[in-house]
């Protein structure tokens, strides 16, 4: 039984650009598993990597996670009782914790060049060796290192693996895991500008940030021996840990930007909502032992259990993310809508044009089934907002006869007949013309829907009709008639 009152957990990415999904599904799991127990989120930003660091990627990652709903409970701008969250302000932390690992013998200072590091790394390539360092500082005496320290020569410290020994570590994913140290190199823990590895700097901070649960992604789990040695080297507690899935294309290769988007800005600029694409993430390698598939954020925090997350890669299906896409926009408020499309029209070239909520509300309530994103409103509805510039060829050789101007003009006739009509009219209207001119119901229906809208698909005619409006339509549908030859 998990004790709710000390569950601390941590998102830690590195800001090095825009946050991938893989990262958010990290965040989302643990974000989940602090609010199903009580416990805490924290936030922390891994920039000890300088040659990858991009500015401006700090807030964006924040802002990131705002939007998402993944509100952290300590961290960067917050802060809390164990920051610094930033882990370039605490290179002092990581410089005294790595001379204790040299002052107990589990760790040496490597005063090797890069040049030597290369020319050994060919060597061993040569003879197919595994690279390796080949520990030629270890054997340096006392004496030696401290002239080479006198003298000023660059040094990293190094991570002094024990010889013939397992590592065993449990996962609450992939139960007990075990690596050979014969297999670990001897890490870099502290590099020669003060700067220490992503190793070093993220056990010191796990356990000076009392974490719990380090939960995160498959690609950590080779480097989890490292840890747990570090760990012991320091003679402290091991955090649980639970290493997430991988994610997979369709064709089961890694999730990458070459076969698609992996951003989650990529998501949010094509308008996909942030409930979507949350319960999507939150279905790549989890399920609640059930048929559900469509989850609000409470019901994700009820249901979620690491438990339940899958050893397996996790295929990331874009027709399944469209799909709760829609679901989760027709089950919004037509209010919640409203504000989205206005929000849409105002960034489209309708912007400039004023459509009153009355008006807008209309077609919100017929669209809601034909569009997976607010913007399909727009695009596929163009009709609404502005008449139609053009009709589609292929509708016109199958619908427009010799004789539908005619009809049409029969129809306008009838229509003028009508005062403030309602969709019924529209119906009795086109069903009393069709009567007096002996054609079937269907020939002029798609010719209307031609006249009006351009295309030969969308919602019902009469609601299209009712809508614009019949001063509108007879507008267009005089326009059609002059238009199309």
């Amino acid at each position: 039984m998990l004790d709710n009152k000390h569950i601390r957990v941590r998102f830690a990415p590195s800001p090095t650009g825009f946050l991938h999904v893989g990262g958010l599904r990290t965040a989302l799991y643990n974000y989940l598993f602090a609010r199903k127990h009580d416990g805490v989120f924290i936030l922390r930003i891994e920039d000890t990597d300088r040659n990858r660091y991009v500015e401006g990627a700090v807030d964006n990652l924040i802002k990131t996670l705002a939007w998402a709903g993944l509100e952290y409970d300590e961290g960067p701008i917050k802060g809390g009782a164990y920051g610094p969250y930033i882990q370039s302000e605490r290179l002092e932390i990581y410089q005294q914790h790595a001379e204790l690992l040299i002052g107990n013998g589990t760790a040496y200072r490597c005063f090797c060049s890069p040049e030597r590091l290369d020319e050994m790394r060919k060597q061993q390539e040569k003879m197919r060796a595994s690279p390796k360092y080949d520990r030629h500082c270890l054997r340096l005496t006392q004496d030696e290192i401290k002239k080479n320290i006198a003298s000023g020569l660059p040094y990293v410290v190094r991570m002094k693996i024990p010889d013939e020994y397992t590592v065993k570590f449990h996962d609450i994913i992939r139960d007990d895991v075990e690596f050979e140290s014969t297999q670990i190199d001897d890490q870099v823990l502290l590099k020669s500008d003060g700067y220490p590895t992503y190793h070093l700097a993220n056990v010191v901070d796990d356990h000076l940030m009392n974490i719990t649960h380090v939960i995160r992604g498959e690609e950590w789990l080779s480097s989890t021996p490292k840890h747990v040695l570090l760990y012991q080297n320091f003679a402290w507690e091991l955090p649980t840990f639970a290493h997430l899935p991988l994610l997979l294309n369709a064709d089961r290769s890694k999730l990458s930007k070459r076969q698609g988007d992996v951003a989650v800005e990529d998501y949010k600029t094509k308008g996909y909502l942030i409930e979507a694409l949350v319960n999507f993430v939150a279905m790549l390698g989890w399920n609640p032992g059930t048929e559900q598939e469509f989850f609000m954020m409470e019901e994700l925090v009820q249901q979620f259990s690491l438990e339940r997350v899958n050893k397996a890669g996790a295929i990331f299906n874009l027709d399944k993310l469209n799909w709760l896409n829609f679901e989760h926009l027709r089950k919004k408020s037509d209010i919640e809508v409203l504000s989205m499309l206005k929000d849409c029209l105002a960034q489209s070239k309708y912007g400039n044009i004023h459509f009153s909520n009355e008006y807008l509300l209309k077609i919100i309530q017929v669209m809601r089934e034909r569009g997976q994103f607010i913007c399909d409103y727009v695009t596929n509805g163009a009709y609404f907002f502005e008449p139609p510039t053009t009709y589609d060829q292929e509708v016109v050789r199958k619908r427009w006869k010799e004789d539908t101007p005619n009809q049409l003009r029969a129809l306008i006739n009838t229509f003028a007949e009508l005062s403030n009509p309602g969709k019924q009219d529209y119906e009795a209207a086109l069903h009393k013309t069709t009567e007096q001119l002996k054609i079937g119901h269907s020939q002029l229906i798609h010719a209307t829907r031609l006249a009006v809208s351009g295309v030969g698909g969308g919602p019902g005619l009469y609601d299209i009709l009712y809508i614009l409006g019949r001063d509108e339509c007879v507008k267009r549908i005089h326009s059609a008639i002059e238009s199309i030859k």
